[in-house]
C-alpha cells in the first residue's frame, strides 16, 4: 500500500493518497525520504601507536619489576632510563584494552539476600521479635524493650525491659516464652531483623536446639518486619506514653500495663477488630458468632437502617503473610 501511495502521489498529492488508501503519512514520508546509511566507523588515527608499539608497551607493563607499579611510575622509570614508549594516559588505555584496569584493593561483595516469604494460618506458627529503645531519665540514657509478637493473632507472648541489648537476654526471653507457650519442635518460625542480638550465634544455637526455624529481614529493607514495627508504633503513640522513663522499674510498670491492655482490650484492625488474646486462645469463632447474633437482632429491629445488605461482623483473616509472593499475571485465553 505504501508503494501504491507513492506512485499516485504526484497526481493527487501524498496526503490525499495516504488518506484514500488508509496508510500513515509519516510512514509514507519515511519511505519516500529514507535516512542516509550510517557512516562507517572512524578510521584509526595516524598518530596512534602501531600494534608492535602497543605490544612493546604492554610487555614493559607486564615486566616483573613493574608488577606493583602504577603506569605513572612505569612512565617515569622508563623516561629516566632514556626510553619513551607511550604517554602515561596511553599506558592506561593499553591496560584497559587488555582488561587489566581494576580496583586493586579487596572489595566487599554483598551476597544476594532472599526476600522472606512467611505464612501463618494459626497461632504459634510464626513469631516476630524486635528490640526498641525507651528514653531514660537523662539525656543519652536508654532502656531496651524486647517484644515477641505472634504474627497471626498479634498476641504478645513474651517481653522484657533491660538496661542493655544483649544476645544472652534475648536467648533467655525466647527460651522462657517457648516453654510457657508449649511450642513443639518443628512447628514454629521466628522472624527478626539483622540486629546484633537477633543474628547472634547464641540465639541461632538456641533456636536450632528447640527445633525452631529462624528467618531474618533483608539488610536496609524497612518492610520485612512490619508486625513488630507496627506494634512499637502502637506503644509509642499510646496516650500517656511518657517522653522519658524515670527508672527501669518505671519503664517495666508502664510496659506491663500496656501489654495487658494490648493483649486483652485492644481491638486490632488486622484481626477483625478482636482482642489478640481472643484470637490466640482460639475464641475467634465464638466472638464472631456472638457479634453476628447482635447484628442480626439490630437488623431485625430496624432493617431500614441497613440500606445495602444485612450487617456482618468483621472477618478474621485465615492466613497472614510476611511478604506474600507476587501474583503471576494470568494470560488471556
Amino acid at each position: 500500500m505504501i508503494e501504491t501511495a507513492l506512485v499516485v502521489a504526484p497526481e493527487i498529492g501524498l496526503a490525499g493518497a495516504c488518506r484514500a488508501l488508509g496508510v500513515s503519512r509519516a510512514t509514507a514520508y519515511r519511505h519516500r525520504s529514507p535516512k542516509p546509511p550510517v557512516a562507517p566507523s572512524r578510521r584509526r588515527s595516524p598518530l596512534a601507536l602501531s600494534d608492535e608499539e602497543r605490544s612493546a608497551a604492554l610487555a614493559q607493563l607486564h615486566a616483573p619489576r613493574f608488577v606493583d607499579a602504577s603506569p605513572a611510575a612505569v612512565y617515569a622509570t622508563l623516561l629516566d632510563e632514556g626510553l619513551y614508549l607511550a604517554s602515561e594516559r596511553t599506558m592506561y588505555r593499553i591496560l584497559a584494552g587488555a582488561a587489566e584496569v581494576r580496583e586493586r584493593r579487596a572489595q566487599l561483595r554483598h551476597p544476594a539476600y532472599a526476600k522472606p516469604e512467611l505464612l501463618a494460618t494459626g497461632p504459634n506458627e510464626l513469631w516476630s521479635w524486635d528490640i526498641t529503645k525507651l528514653k531514660g531519665p537523662a539525656k543519652w540514657t536508654w532502656f531496651y524493650l524486647y517484644v515477641i509478637l505472634d504474627v497471626f493473632s498479634r498476641y504478645v507472648p513474651g517481653w522484657m525491659v533491660a538496661t542493655g541489648e544483649s544476645a544472652a537476654l534475648a536467648e533467655r526471653l525466647i527460651a522462657d516464652t517457648v516453654t510457657k507457650e508449649g511450642i513443639e519442635p518443628g512447628r514454629l518460625t521466628i522472624h527478626a531483623d539483622r540486629g546484633s542480638s537477633m543474628a547472634s550465634k547464641p540465639v541461632a544455637l538456641l533456636l536450632a536446639d528447640l527445633g525452631i526455624a529462624k528467618s531474618h529481614s533483608r539488610p536496609h529493607v524497612s518492610n520485612d518486619n512490619p508486625y513488630s514495627e507496627a506494634h512499637f508504633k502502637t506503644l509509642k503513640y499510646r496516650p500517656g506514653f511518657p517522653a522519658r522513663f524515670g527508672s527501669l522499674e518505671d519503664a517495666r510498670a508502664f510496659c506491663r500495663t500496656f501489654v495487658t491492655w494490648y493483649n486483652t482490650e485492644h481491638r486490632h484492625s488486622g484481626i477483625g477488630l478482636m482482642a489478640p488474646a481472643s484470637v490466640h486462645a482460639g475464641r475467634a469463632v465464638e466472638v464472631t458468632a456472638a457479634r453476628a447474633i447482635t447484628l442480626a437482632e439490630a437488623y431485625a429491629a430496624h432493617p431500614e437502617r441497613f440500606v445495602r445488605r444485612p450487617p456482618t461482623p468483621p472477618a478474621l483473616p485465615t492466613a497472614v503473610w510476611i511478604n506474600p509472593p507476587a501474583r503471576k499475571a494470568v494470560e488471556p485465553q
